[in-house]
């Protein structure tokens, strides 16, 4: 009998923190989310905790409030090499959200905290797909906490920084292979800590440039719950009902540049570009507290590479209650070609935006925003389990927010 390292099932709870659900998306602003979720170079008010801190203490007001939530409805579809064999994600409606709240203590000095979901969603596949040796459904939450400090040091620039307080949990079912033939779930928790700085320098009044650096976040899940299910009499000394294990899980860093101008009175042209360290995700190490013949600790090679995404979008102010927004980028997959697990379908992505603010009273903002992400189609292979197929996604992505300045 071969032995059985579980390695297949538990590098899905790896990348589906790096990924979130395969959509790595920026969705903590939708007045951001429709210019292309570009934010860096913008002073928005209390959502710029997240986006640039260095902007925060440029808000105009004494205090400043925001809220919104978006929901993630995404489709992969999954076709056989040499086969006419298809599979389709059941996946259900993720429901990132976000909060903010800032106040100006000083002329020059701006607080203020943020809870926020930058990754967070799930996947599920039918329980019989041919992949369901590697997944069968994932689920996931992260949730970051930022207070945050901003110095305007003069009326041109402006310093930020935020500690982020990281809480998440992961929850994964899979099948396991022959000779075994039975279910496994694992369930981890991981908290962990980051940071977040940015610099907002007006060179002109028409013009704005930011720059904000989020650092690495290592996830580090320690006793983990694993648990088989319908394995074999003979083999449940090997796979005991439950068994704990230890993993690193790294959120790569980003460094963000932003540059907008105000082409006239109501029109706004913005860009950024967007720098994933994804290189720092070089393997995955599994750690059973319990080993066996069976049942070992697992080393597997992921090699993604640092990839860079361009931002394009604008703004129009057609009078004093409505604003719109729309926005174009392309995400280029970090995936190595030898390593790519269905869990969490990262292709070459093309998206396009769109938003639209209303302003019913002074201070109040009813923010729209709707994203649509579509995945290039392309032939992707897992090596060690010999699995290969073509690949296609598609999300569509509305948000609703509100935000309050007085």
């Amino acid at each position: 009998m071969r032995k059985i390292t579980l390695l297949t099932v538990l590098l899905v709870c790896a990348a589906s923190f790096l990924h979130a659900g395969g959509y790595q998306v920026r969705l903590q602003g939708q007045k951001q989310t429709g210019i292309g979720l570009i934010g860096t170079p913008f002073a928005f008010g209390a959502s710029s905790i997240f986006y640039n801190p260095g902007s925060l203490s440029f808000m105009k007001e004494n205090y400043s409030f925001s809220a919104g939530v978006s929901g993630i409805f995404s489709n992969v579809v999954y076709r056989a090499k040499d086969s006419d064999y298809t599979a389709e994600t059941e996946s259900p409606t993720g429901t990132p959200f976000y909060f903010y709240g800032a106040a100006k203590v000083l002329d020059d000095l701006s607080v203020g905290v943020g809870v926020f979901t930058p990754f967070g969603s799930s996947t599920k596949w039918d329980y019989m797909w041919n992949g369901r040796n590697l997944v069968q459904e994932i689920s996931l939450s992260a949730i970051f906490i930022q207070p945050t400090v901003s110095y305007k040091i003069n009326e041109k620039f402006g310093l930020g920084a935020g500690l982020d307080i990281v809480l998440g949990s992961v929850d994964l079912s899979k099948a396991i292979a022959n000779p075994v033939d039975g279910q496994f779930n694992m369930q981890g928790e991981a908290t962990a800590l980051g940071f977040n700085v940015g610099a907002y320098y007006k060179p002109t009044e028409k013009i704005n440039i930011g720059i904000d650096y989020r650092s690495k976040v290592t996830m580090k899940v320690t006793d983990g719950e694993a648990q088989f299910t319908d394995i074999p009499s003979s083999l449940t000394t090997y796979f005991p009902a439950t068994a704990n294990f230890d993993a690193e899980l790294p959120l790569p860093a980003n460094l963000d540049f932003g540059l907008s101008y105000q082409v006239s009175e109501k029109f706004l042209l913005a860009a950024e570009l967007n720098i994933t360290f994804w290189s720092v995700y070089d393997s995955l190490i599994i750690d059973f507290e319990v080993n066996n013949d069976k049942l070992a600790d697992a080393r597997s090679p992921r090699e993604y590479e640092n990839r860079v995404i361009p931002r394009l979008g604008g703004e129009y102010k057609f009078n004093e209650k409505f604003t719109a927004r729309a926005g174009v980028y392309f995400d280029k997959t970090p995936t190595n070609e030898e390593y790519f697990v269905p869990e969490t379908v990262s292709l070459n992505q093309i998206a396009f935006t769109l938003g639209l603010s209303y302003m019913p009273v002074k201070g109040l903002s009813i923010d729209l925003s709707y994203l649509q992400l579509e995945g290039l189609e392309a032939d992707k292979k897992y090596t060690p389990d010999n699995f290969e197929g073509t690949y296609k996604t598609r999300a569509f992505i509305p948000g609703f927010g509100l935000s309050y300045n007085f």
